[in-house]
């Protein structure tokens, strides 16, 4: 099943669960009506027409920062940029957007490498046992690790490179095997402009 499908999917569940709950920070409510969230939806849009439901699920209940409790179990919410993160202390964990130790992420540049290697390492001075993500399968903090390193080693590519074209096939030579191509198709756009 496509990643369009899902999230198809995913929009039209709010039709079949009427009356259950939706949470989302402000900021995330923020980027899902007018911000990058939004700029995505338009884009699905204009790109696959009617047959995508350009709806969004309404946010039923703003969550603040900090300690919460829903349907008994605590939380940690921890605001981003975009969204927030949710630290589930029960279970030492954390979930935040992505991850993905062998598959290439959506960088928008250098520092934001540079914010993304911060959380991480965030994660590892706090040992949480799991990192669950929207994007990929749990993982650990060795994947965070993994992830850094990664992200380091993309900062110093894009520093010897020219242009976007030779940045993504010296990332793609440096992982091969690496997942996600679109994604690194963004980072080069957003590393170099042409």
């Amino acid at each position: 099943m496509s990643k369009v499908c899902l999230l198809r999917i995913t929009m039209q569940a709010e039709r079949f669960l009427k009356g259950v709950k939706t949470y989302a920070t402000q900021n995330a409510k923020e980027y899902g009506e007018n911000g990058g969230g939004k700029a995505l939806i338009d884009n699905f849009t204009a790109a696959f027409g009617d047959v995508f439901d350009k709806s969004l699920h309404e946010i039923t209940d703003i969550l603040e920062a900090g300690n919460v409790n829903i349907g008994g179990i605590d939380f940690v919410i921890v605001p981003t940029h975009e969204a927030y993160d949710v630290e589930i202390p029960e279970i030492n964990a954390v979930y935040t957007h992505m991850l993905g130790h062998d598959c290439h992420s959506i960088v928008a540049g250098a520092g934001h490498a540079d914010a993304i290697i911060s959380q991480l390492k965030g994660y590892i001075a706090r040992g949480f046992d799991l990192i669950l993500t929207s994007h990929y399968t749990p993982e650990d903090l060795k994947d965070a690790q993994t992830k850094i390193d990664y992200l380091e080693n993309l900062k110093n590519v894009a520093s010897d490179c020219k242009n976007g074209v030779e940045f993504k096939e010296r990332v793609k030579n440096e992982y091969p095997d690496y997942a996600g191509e679109n994604y690194l198709d963004m980072t080069a756009g957003m590393f170099f402009e042409n």
